[in-house]
């Protein structure tokens, strides 16, 4: 233990921006803890993509059901209190599960709410914890709207522990909490509206592909209604009346999907020096913010970089590896994979069709209708398309797709997207036949 500090790191939360990275850490023969104010392991093992997941398998089953023109016969359906309790007994062992491999691994926890008192010291409750360096690891939480009614509005935690489904269900939002969750409850039979406050969901993705999404789960019975803001909510006995700017919509559950914010507020930030806003705090090329010894990782950084698991999973590792003098150099983040869990799927990595577009110099776009390739009936899928982008060498550096594999496509495309493999490296690729990851690669021109 060093002889100034009680620990050589702390980390500000206990999610994937933290401890992916420790371990090596303590590997090396530093102390660290871990301080955390609510569940160990954040939002994705508890209450976001491992919980969202589990429920979604069961929607896609019933979606794939349905179009299998038949072979899968019978009343399909999803039996909701089984799928929450067979939900909740999986999350249920995350939390144990990684306190103690991190306990195991010489980690420390301090439960509490975390405040700085300078750029050493923490105070939690009645206790101040000084290390030599701190990393805010703190994440996100549901936006809530500021509006007559707002108490009657649910986040994403309470929609993945819905108990019930509802027989009507208004969805305020159509990013990718809004679209996933619309998937889902329209699989599990209830009847779903999605507000969207503008023409276009998921700005992140091109629009002609979103669009193309927004159609398959219209025709699937979501309805999607544009260019709407929410004015206010009433109750009407056990239901609920949400009134627009271009009319009023009932609903016996409403899912407040406008977004996520980071969680900054009692941290002390600005007493610092650190710079933050909305969008979370503000880091160098090292993941450092204004004050040197303090880092910030995952959800809670302002960046341009998708925040998902994997990306805070990166940069904990990135911070650990700097902080222990192995990689000197900035963070140089790889192509990041980024999926909506919808039935179809939408995913996509590397340089975008946006982004192609506007370098035609640079870049070529070879567009593909997926249904060509007789694997995709396997499956029962109906429609689909792909966008791969090259550059100038033939090499591999994005690609978009819309179907009910696409995140699989964009996984097995990614190592050639990042490491630029050649068309000649790319055919000595002998994979498993059939599957979606030969088709994926043999489908590259």
């Amino acid at each position: 233990m060093s002889q100034t500090f009680d620990y050589d790191v702390v980390f500000i939360g206990a999610g994937h921006g933290a401890f992916d990275g420790a371990p090596a850490l303590t590997a090396a023969g530093k102390t660290v803890a871990f301080i955390e104010e609510d569940k160990v392991g954040g939002t994705c093992p508890n209450w976001g993509c491992n919980a969202k997941i589990i429920l979604e398998a069961p929607a896609k089953a019933v979606q794939t059901a349905k179009q299998s023109d038949g072979v899968i016969a019978g009343d399909t359906h999803i039996d909701w209190p089984t799928a929450m309790k067979r939900k909740q007994e999986i999350i249920n062992g995350f939390a144990p599960a990684i306190q103690g491999a991190m306990e195991s691994a010489g980690v420390d926890f301090i439960f509490g709410h975390a405040s700085f008192i300078d750029a050493h010291t923490l105070q939690v409750g009645d206790r101040k914890v000084n290390a030599d360096k701190v990393v805010i690891a703190t994440g996100q939480h549901s936006h809530r709207l500021d509006l007559p009614g707002k108490e009657f509005l649910h986040d994403s935690k309470d929609f993945l522990s819905i108990p019930v489904v509802p027989k009507k269900m208004v969805i305020i939002g159509a990013g990718f909490i809004g679209l996933e969750a619309a998937s889902i409850m329209r699989a599990a039979g209830s009847q779903v509206t999605v507000i969207m406050r503008d023409q276009q969901a998921l700005p992140a993705f091109n629009r002609d592909y979103t669009e193309e999404l927004l159609k398959a789960l219209a025709k699937q019975g979501v309805l999607f209604i544009k260019n709407t803001t929410v004015e206010k909510i009433e109750q009407n006995g056990s239901s609920y009346s949400i009134s627009t700017n271009t009319g009023s919509f009932p609903a016996d559950y409403i899912l407040d999907a406008t977004g996520r914010i980071p969680n900054t507020d009692g941290l002390n930030l600005a007493e610092l020096g650190i710079k933050y806003d909305h969008k979370g705090i503000e880091v160098n090329e090292f993941l450092q913010t204004a004050v040197s010894n303090i880092y910030a990782s995952g959800d809670v950084i302002k960046k341009s970089q998708p925040k998902l698991t994997p990306t805070a999973t990166f940069e904990s590792q990135y911070i650990v590896s700097h902080i222990l003098g192995e990689d000197k150099e900035a963070i140089n983040y790889p192509a990041i994979g980024e999926n909506l869990f919808t039935t179809p799927r939408l995913a996509q990595a590397g340089v975008t069709v946006d982004e192609a577009k506007a370098h035609p110099d640079q870049f070529d776009i070879i567009e593909q209708d997926v249904m060509d390739d007789w694997y995709r009936l396997v499956d029962f899928e109906k429609a689909g398309k792909r966008s791969l982008i090259y550059n100038k060498n033939k090499q591999l550096v994005g690609v978009i797709e819309l179907s009910d594999k696409a995140e699989n496509v964009v996984n097995a495309l990614l190592p050639a997207i990042e490491f630029g493999y050649t068309p000649a490296q790319i055919k000595r690729l002998v994979t498993i036949f059939p599957s979606i990851g030969y088709s994926a690669l043999d489908n590259l021109q």
